[in-house]
């Protein structure tokens, strides 16, 4: 085998030998914007359900109510022609601050068919990070909801934004739930807004007037879609500029996959429970459930997993992707280990945005009778490149293969331009239908991250992979993240599956510090959640570790701490551990 992995190159795609047979190498793309999906959704099953909201009410139980893909394609014609007559011209930013909502889907659609770029927005971020936002995509419009109405308001006069238009999380909620919210909840827990300031809208009044409506905008597959800003987990966010044509692509090279298991989809429920204001959402819910005409359930609050668990349970949720942080959650819900929730209509999960440790793996797998795959994907490439097979090999602790028409190679990290032998760690660099145009206002950034090698552009991705002989691909680290402990490479995402291990340990972050008695030298730090009810100690952890890993790489700096910090899809903020740190120092 040695032998032969000397002579493999990137070049010759190995991965293609992979890939479950069924998975076309190369697809045909349709020359449409992302928007015309809907459309045709709305002519061939108007009354098809699309969206399915619902509220647990005491006594009555769970209530839902749905939208339809012709209601949903209506109420976003009508927003567009509105957003078109307010004055929004083709290539300007829309934000969107909202979460998981009926209101969300209307406002991306609306945006979209209007020729306007979506900006979408953390609707719980503060008001600095809400304004530096705003003003990074220039957006002259925002759509939002009444509980997020004040913080943009509290910024407007700091940014570009001329017009605001308001929801409230109510309107779509099922009917008896929507009186008692109003009565009980509504102002308590700060939805209520009892007037708007002039040259801002409610929703529901602006789809009244413009009902029937659409707007005359013709947009192409080369116009730009979406900013979708970066995590931010190791710097400022950036805003990442996709065209319908890469949304579009990625859509249909995940829908490869996916047909293996569902077929033509018609009777798929989405758990929409990861946050559509990240592309990871857009794409693997959003986009693909409208491509393929199913249904969504949406779940506003991931973080609430009693719901996620309910409507898991409820509804009997086909596919669900998801974050690591979210499985481990419902793994280690009292009604799921209880066998209260049942998890066995879910065909396929699909785990991307974090590396996913294989005893989260194993435990959703056990409880659920299921699969979980994990993938991989980036803002830049709106949203994924990678994924282990369906009835292939499911390797474990891989990214698994590249998607259809994808090229990768591994560079060395020494002069980035050199592909290292295959096996070998290095840079992961991307070639593939779905790249962005590049970072927004920021040229350097992007000439950083795309670069030219023999006619292609190849994305740059900062992540530190390796190449297996038979074409999948793993995830190191983060380049920013690596340490130099003691003149040795350390790897943190190594370091935390291996303490993730131990059996008293629910979550792990570690990050490299400042080492407090040799100036200018790096030591490694454990942050660690114990799982309830147990005590687990750092002498039990460094003790623990001595046979799973080399002695530079153990931490003997652990804390213990009641959360990890954690951006919206679960990946841990390491620079927010480090800043934990200096704040302690």
């Amino acid at each position: 085998m040695e032998a032969m992995s000397e002579n493999i190159t990137y070049f010759d795609k190995p991965w293609l030998k992979s890939l479950d047979d069924a998975v076309k190498p190369t697809l045909e793309y349709p020359q449409k914007p992302l928007h015309q999906f809907l459309e045709e959704d709305a002519q061939r099953v108007p009354n098809k359900t699309a969206l399915i909201t619902s509220a647990k009410i005491p006594v009555l139980g769970r209530l839902t109510a749905e939208v339809t893909y012709a209601e949903l394609n209506d109420a976003s014609d009508a927003l567009a022609a509105a957003l078109v007559d307010m004055g929004l011209k083709k290539g300007d930013r829309v934000a969107i601050a909202m979460p998981n909502t009926v209101a969300f889907l209307i406002s991306f659609y609306a945006t979209l068919k209007a020729g306007g770029v979506v900006s979408a927005v953390n609707p719980t971020y503060p008001a600095g990070k809400m304004r530096d936002q705003l003003n990074d995509c220039d957006a002259e419009f925002a759509l939002t909801l009444t509980l997020f109405y004040d913080t943009i308001k509290q910024v407007q006069s700091e940014t570009k934004l001329k017009t605001v238009i308001v929801s409230n999380i109510k309107e779509y909620l099922p009917g008896i739930a929507r009186v008692l919210f109003t009565i009980a909840r509504e102002k308590k827990e700060g939805h209520r807004v009892e007037s708007l300031a002039t040259g801002d809208y409610w929703l529901q009044d602006v789809l009244t007037k413009y009902q029937g409506q659409k707007p005359n905008v013709t947009v192409t597959p080369e116009d730009i879609a979406i900013f979708q800003y970066t995590g931010g987990t190791t710097g400022i966010p950036k805003a990442a500029v996709g065209q319908h044509k890469a949304l579009v692509a990625n859509m249909l090279m995940a829908n490869e996959l996916i047909t293996l298991v569902c077929g033509d989809g018609h009777d798929d429920i989405y758990l929409g429970a990861i946050p559509f204001f990240h592309v990871y959402g857009l794409v693997a819910v959003v986009s693909l459930s409208v491509f393929r005409s199913s249904r969504i359930v949406l779940v506003p609050n991931a973080r609430d997993i009693d719901d996620v668990i309910e409507c898991l349970n409820h509804y009997k949720a086909t596919l669900f992707p998801g974050v690591p942080a979210l499985y481990n959650a419902i793994n280690n819900h009292p009604r799921v280990q209880a066998g209260q929730i049942d998890l066995s209509s879910l065909k396929l999960c699909i785990s991307g945005s974090a590396p996913l440790p294989p005893t989260v793996k194993d435990e959703f797998e056990r409880l659920s009778g299921g699969s979980v795959r994990e993938a991989y994907g980036m803002s830049e490439t709106p949203t994924a490149t990678h994924s282990n097979p369906i009835f292939k090999e499911n390797r474990r602790g891989s990214i698994g293969l590249p998607l259809s028409d994808v090229e990768c190679r591994i560079v060395s990290l020494d002069d980035g331009e050199t592909d290292v032998p295959v096996g070998d760690i290095g840079e992961l660099a991307i070639h593939s239908p779905n790249l962005m145009v590049g970072y927004h206002k920021m040229p350097t950034e992007t000439a950083n991250a795309l670069r030219e090698k023999d006619g292609k552009k190849w994305l740059f991705t900062g992540d530190i992979a390796r190449m297996d002989e038979d074409g999948y691909f793993y995830i190191v680290d983060r380049k920013k993240d690596m340490a130099l402990i003691g003149g040795f490479n350390v790897y943190p995402n190594a370091v935390e599956k291996a303490i993730k291990a131990h059996p008293d340990v629910l979550e792990v972050g570690v990050a490299a510090i400042s080492h407090p008695s040799k100036p200018g030298q790096e030591a490694l730090k454990a942050w660690i959640v114990r799982k309830p009810d147990t005590t687990v100690t750092d002498q039990e952890i460094i003790a623990f570790l001595k046979d799973k890993l080399a002695q530079y790489e153990i931490p003997r700096r652990i804390s213990f701490i009641d959360e990890l910090p954690k951006s919206t899809v679960g990946k841990t903020l390491r620079r927010e551990l480090i800043r934990l740190e200096t704040e302690e120092v």
